[in-house]
């Protein structure tokens, strides 16, 4: 671990100065990502500025706006207590269930909502510093693209990166058109749309999300929603416990008798962002809630994956869970 100088901000003021002022230094909160990148020489920060102390993690219903009848959850807030939340696990039992399926207890006692969403790939190519990788250096080249890329994207990748995003609380956020709010040093505030909150890789694979330095997450925005008693999170991995996702789908079903009013359908472990199967939930609209009009959904959005050398049994897995995810909501989380 290289050297750094070490400040605690008192709020968020003096936190976002801070960190305008250096482009090398970083937030630090839960720390449960980027300690290990420092500790194995990925990320380099000159400084960290230390925001575990903040008021930032209330947890609140929603008054006024676009949002009204939803819930904030604040960006310093613990992911246990977000999904143990009676408010969430009542209305959005779909980010419980996927805060409970990352990592481990002990994390998420540690790890920020913030923090959560500003994981960075866990691309092995990225991690080992002797491997060309496009987003820890910038020009070096992709050695995933013709390497082991079993973990690796099968949609929106470019030449320049073919990593996954990692957090499997964001798969559930980009399901629940969740809103991020963020403030700079100048005290203004935006929120940004979850969906265009992370990026694809394009030719600036370093560029995880649309954030400028030095912004903060404040809070992340729940609209209300009317599939909360029809939602699933499915997580495909190769252990049952403390592993990333080989593939996941946030489904949730707003239900009209046997009609679909709207489905929602994000999916991990496939790009290097949240993915929105778009073409599933426009397939489904209207449509009967059968197994049937599941697989045709599934089939719809997985046509367009471009699956690498080692990775092409995503695209099975991917149809096969979005139908299973599919049936689970339905069935409300039961087999």
């Amino acid at each position: 671990m290289r050297p750094f100088t070490y400040t605690r901000a008192t709020d968020p003021s003096s936190a976002t100065t801070a960190l305008t002022a250096n482009p090398t230094a970083k937030f630090l909160a839960g720390g449960t990502n980027l300690i290990d990148l420092m500790k194995e020489d990925v990320e380099r920060p000159s400084a960290l500025v230390d925001i575990s102390g903040l008021n930032l993690t209330e947890i609140k219903p929603i008054a006024a706006g676009a949002a009204k009848g939803g819930m904030s959850i604040g960006g310093l807030g613990k992911n246990t207590e977000a999904a143990n939340n009676p408010m969430i696990r009542q209305n959005y039992p779909l980010l419980t269930q996927a805060i409970l399926a990352g990592a481990s207890g002990q994390i998420r006692n540690m790890a920020t909502n913030g923090g959560n969403l500003l994981q960075r790939t866990r691309c092995p190519y990225f991690y080992e510093v002797s491997m060309p990788c496009n987003k820890r250096e910038p020009g070096s080249g992709c050695g995933a693209r013709e390497g082991v890329n079993r973990l690796h994207a099968i949609f929106g990748w470019s030449e320049s990166c073919v990593a996954v995003y990692p957090s499997d609380m964001a798969i559930a956020l980009a399901a629940l058109d969740a809103v991020v709010r963020v403030r700079n040093a100048s005290g203004q505030e935006r929120s940004i749309a979850f969906a265009d909150f992370h990026r694809l890789p394009g030719d600036k694979p370093e560029q995880d999300t649309t954030l400028a330095h030095g912004e903060l997450i404040t809070a992340i925005d729940l609209p209300p929603n009317k599939f909360a008693d029809r939602s699933y999170y499915l997580k495909v991995r190769d252990r049952a416990s403390y592993a990333f996702a080989l593939l996941s789908v946030a489904a949730g079903l707003e239900m009209a008798g046997s009609k679909i009013v709207q489905a929602r359908i994000a999916m991990g472990g496939v790009a290097h962002k949240p993915w929105r199967a778009l073409k599933a939930e426009q397939f489904l609209a209207g449509k009967e809630a059968t197994e049937e009009n599941f697989k045709r959904a599934a089939d719809a959005e997985m046509a367009a994956a471009k699956p690498l050398e080692h990775n092409k049994f995503k695209v099975e897995l991917g149809n096969r869970s979005i139908v299973l995810a599919l049936q689970m909501a339905m069935n409300g989380g039961k087999a």
